[in-house]
Formats: C-alpha cells, sequence, structure tokens
C-alpha cells in the first residue's frame, strides 16, 4: 500500500471509531506500530486534527472533514466493475443509475487513475436476462419499495398456471434468475416465485404494512427453520425458485 493512500486509511478508521488504538491500526493496516506513530505524526504535522498520544489512543478532532470522494485505484476499480456487472444483471432503471453514479465519480479521479479503472479487465456482455424480464424486475422492485400488493399470473417448473395476489417483500439473485421473495395472500403463506415465469403482472392500488409473520424476516426465519428439520444448511435465506 503506498504511503499515501495509508494516511488516508488511518484518517477514516480514527473517524470511525470513538477511540483508536495504534495496535488497531497496525493490525488493520499490516504495518508495525512505529510506522503507525509515524504516519500520525506526518498527519498532525500536515494539520489534520488527531488527538491523543502513543500508548492511550487516537481521535479526530471536532469539524474535520474529509472530501467526499476520495478512492483507492482498487476501489475505483471495484466500482468499475461492479457498475459494469449492473448493467448486465441489474433492471433498467437500477443499471442507469449505476451507470450515471459510475460517471460522477470517474469524473473525479486524476487521470491516470481513471484510465486505470476503465481499463479493468472485466466485462459483463451478456446476462441471459431479456428486456422483458428486466423491466418485470423492476416493477417489482419498485412496488417493494412502495410497498404496494401485485398481482400475478404465474407459470411453475410444472407448467401449471395459477394467478396470485402476493405482498412482494424482496427480489433476491441466485446466480442465474431472479426470483421474488413474497407473502402469498393466496395461499396464505411465504412463496418465491422466479421472475422469468411470470407470465402477467400488475402493480396494484392496495398498500400493505409490515404485520407479525408476514415480514421478510419472518420469512427468513422460516426458511432456516425448515432447513434444520431436513437437517440440511442453510444454503440462502430465501426458497428457492418454483
Amino acid at each position: 500500500m503506498r504511503r499515501a493512500d495509508r494516511l488516508f486509511q488511518i484518517v477514516q478508521l480514527i473517524r470511525g471509531r470513538r477511540l483508536t488504538t495504534a495496535s488497531f491500526l497496525a493490525m488493520r493496516l499490516e504495518v508495525s506500530e512505529r510506522t503507525v506513530y509515524r504516519d500520525v505524526a506526518e498527519l498532525q504535522h500536515q494539520g489534520v486534527p488527531i488527538e491523543g498520544e502513543a500508548g492511550v489512543g487516537y481521535r479526530l478532532g471536532a469539524g474535520f472533514e474529509l472530501p467526499p470522494l476520495m478512492f483507492t485505484q482498487n476501489e475505483a476499480n471495484a466500482l468499475v466493475a461492479s457498475a459494469r456487472l449492473a448493467q448486465a444483471w441489474l433492471d433498467p432503471a437500477m443499471a442507469a443509475g449505476a451507470e450515471s453514479a459510475l460517471s460522477k465519480i470517474l469524473s473525479v479521479l486524476p487521470a491516470a487513475s481513471r484510465h486505470a479503472a476503465e481499463s479493468v479487465p472485466l466485462m459483463a456482455p451478456y446476462s441471459g436476462i431479456t428486456p422483458v424480464v428486466k423491466q418485470t424486475l423492476q416493477s417489482l422492485r419498485e412496488a417493494v419499495e412502495a410497498r404496494r400488493k401485485v398481482r400475478v399470473n404465474y407459470l411453475d417448473l410444472a407448467e401449471r398456471s395459477s394467478d396470485r395476489v402476493l405482498r412482494p417483500l424482496g427480489c433476491v439473485y441466485w446466480g442465474k434468475v431472479w426470483t421474488l421473495s413474497a407473502w402469498c395472500e393466496t395461499r396464505q403463506d411465504f412463496r418465491g416465485f422466479r421472475v422469468d415465469r411470470i407470465e402477467r403482472l400488475q402493480v396494484l392500488n392496495d398498500r400493505f404494512r409490515d404485520e407479525p409473520g408476514k415480514t421478510m424476516a419472518d420469512m427468513v426465519r422460516a426458511v432456516q427453520r425448515e432447513m434444520a428439520d431436513k437437517g440440511q444448511g442453510v444454503s440462502g435465506p430465501l426458497k428457492s425458485p418454483m
């Protein structure tokens, strides 16, 4: 790690805790405590209001703020890779938001860092998710956020069709498919639905509130109990695709 990056990390670590010891900083940064003492002294010399002393601990003086956008090269590279994956796997609105945010971040990076980030050799050219499925995913995500019920016509893996009214709780990505986790008002139980097998979707005007026994947390606990009863490890917090 470059010293400039290490100095920045020290400030980040100190401001995130009430009191930070040199031993903690040394462990997190994988350097000696002597190096930490020298780095802290350098930061204090540069005007960073770090209070405290060796053997006691450090804290950041009130009123000190860092510029909002300061990234290491690895962080910038990770953001570019994440945005590329988002464009392939997320719904259109979220993918556009990720691209817009990335453009703002890249615009404030030094030229060399920006070029290095844009040259990250990680691509996600095709996800296998059709535009129709992506739009369905977006509608479901927005319904979850707005706490609005949905009516779906669903074709399960056995090619059986059913009409359901659901309380959408969250969308889950399994690596190949997206599923909707929901409380099914038709079955009065939790259910998982593959988004690519929803044939028709209607977002209803009816809104819902969290009720005991019908929340995402309740669904997680129900699945964990089910897996425990079967003597299986919990591979995920939600039911597998139907």
